[in-house]
C-alpha cells in the first residue's frame, strides 16, 4: 500500500477521486495476487453478468504480446 500512497502523493493533488484510487489498487493487486484482484474487481466494477467476470479472468490468463 505504500507504493500506492507514494504514487498518489506524486500526483500533487490535495483531493484524489476514488476512481483513481480504485484503479491504482486494481493495478497493484493484479501484480501481487490475481485472486484478490478478481475479487476486488468484482466489487469495484460492480459486475452485472457472469460474462463480465469471465472477461477479467481471461485478461489475467492472456499472455502479453511481444
Amino acid at each position: 500500500m505504500s507504493k500506492i500512497s507514494r504514487e498518489l502523493e506524486e500526483l500533487g493533488q490535495s483531493e484524489i477521486q476514488s476512481s483513481v484510487i480504485g484503479k491504482k489498487v486494481m493495478e497493484t493487486l493484479k501484480e501481487l495476487d490475481k485472486i484478490a484482484y478478481v475479487r476486488f474487481a468484482s466489487v469495484y466494477t460492480n459486475f452485472k453478468e457472469v460474462g463480465e467476470f469471465g472477461e477479467y479472468i481471461e485478461k489475467l490468463d492472456a499472455k502479453p504480446k511481444k
